[in-house]
């Protein structure tokens, strides 16, 4: 007699979120502190929180955007790379140069309008040019400012600056099979490189000057900058929120086990017949993209940005951020960043006080960068999984 086997059920389509609960947890975190920040902001609430504070947290949450692409890139896929901030700066001058030049077009606009005779087009640019460029000793305007004056160009730019540099050198380097500490030494030497390049007057971009006066936005000259921070401070919660949702796609599922396999053995990856270079070059490159639009983000906040903070020194914070934090966890990432950046803020700003010792007193502006270098050290040596590996002994299962 033939048996009929039972119709097996049909396994029901599993969801992203339902199987990512910390994504939910961190957007919904993230949503209440967005709430009590605007609540207690000078700007737009009961006058508690600063507008420097404000400005300082909205700051905070662009260098979490960051540390989180960083930890895709180097915890997820094993890409140490010590030039993601060389991204984050790129994004901040494509952006800065629509803020600096809209602004002074305005002022120069309004200075001109007082004359007998109405100025010309070609006599407001010059003026603005003169303005702008006259501290590096020139009154042309660039050709990379060609769409200065342009937001929705200078927005485009904020993405394909850093994201075409990420391409073409990933494709350089990938294909080459660069891997491990060399490839990071040439991610350092791109930033390096850069950074020594913006330093000349010539390159277009004011300099060691920099772009500064960012803070003051086009069309908004007469909103109160309490105001003003709090909007950034919106726009950096909602793309810190959007862009946790992105990496926690981006690493889960298939991609995400095949990347994490890169980072544990590639040339097993390779033998499998996995296409090892697209998959480290996508990550690369998505990465760049999202360091482009949190500094987009974050410079606006800090009013200036020059050569400096381009310096190879800064992706190297980044570094320390996520491994205190907690490599190869996108919520480590930002505790990370938000910890250390705050904890930074806190001791050279002046609200720490200073220890007097007798024989020798701690000045905390002095000895900051010692206490966060022996800071990476304990993590490395004693606990590897960051703060955020705190949280793998809090929900670990009992056997």
């Amino acid at each position: 007699m033939e048996t009929t086997a039972a119709p097996q059920a049909a396994t029901p389509n599993r969801s992203f979120l339902r199987d990512n609960p910390s994504v939910m947890w961190f957007i919904g975190l993230l949503g209440v502190f967005t709430v009590i920040v605007t609540v207690l902001s000078e700007g737009m609430g009961a006058g508690v929180i600063s507008t420097n504070l404000v400005k300082i947290l909205g700051m905070t949450l662009c260098l979490c955007l960051i540390a989180i692409a960083m930890d895709v890139v180097w915890g997820y896929c094993g890409i140490l790379s010590l030039g993601h901030f060389a991204f984050f700066g790129l994004g901040g001058y494509a952006i800065g140069m629509w803020l600096m030049y809209a602004r002074t077009e305005i002022v120069i606009r309004d200075n001109l309008a007082q004359g007998a005779i109405p100025a010309t087009e070609q006599e407001v640019a010059e003026a603005v040019a003169s303005q702008i460029f006259g501290v590096v000793g020139s009154s042309d305007l660039p050709l990379i400012w060609t769409f200065a004056g342009s937001l929705p160009a200078q927005l485009a730019l904020v993405v394909l600056v850093p994201g075409l540099l990420a391409l073409l050198f990933g494709w350089l380097a990938f294909r080459s099979r660069v891997t491990g500490v060399y490839l990071s030494i040439l991610t350092q030497a791109m930033t390096l490189a850069l950074s020594l390049y913006l330093f000349q007057n010539d390159t277009g971009l004011r300099g060691n000057n920099g772009l500064s006066g960012l803070q003051n936005i086009p069309g908004a000259l007469d909103v109160p900058q309490a105001i003003i921070s709090v909007w950034f401070f919106w726009a950096s919660a909602v793309a810190l929120g959007l862009g946790y949702l992105l990496f926690a796609w981006v690493v889960s599922g298939k991609f995400g086990s095949v990347i994490r396999a890169i980072r544990d053995n590639e040339a097993r990856v390779r033998f499998l017949g996995y296409n090892v270079d697209g998959y480290k070059l996508f990550v690369f490159t998505i990465t760049a993209v999202v360091a482009g639009i949190a500094g987009a983000l974050y410079y606006p906040q800090a009013g200036i940005i020059n050569p400096a903070e381009i310096a190879p020194i800064a992706s190297i914070y980044l570094a320390v951020w996520v491994a205190i934090g907690g490599r190869g966890r996108l919520y480590g990432a930002v505790i990370g960043a938000a910890f250390v950046s705050l904890l930074s803020s806190w001791l050279t700003g002046g609200g720490a006080p200073n220890v007097d010792l007798g024989l020798f007193r701690i000045v905390w502006t002095d000895w900051w960068l010692v206490l966060l270098g022996l800071g990476f050290v304990a993590v490395t040596l004693f606990f590897p999984k960051g703060i955020g590996g705190l949280f793998d002994y809090l929900v670990r299962k009992k056997p």
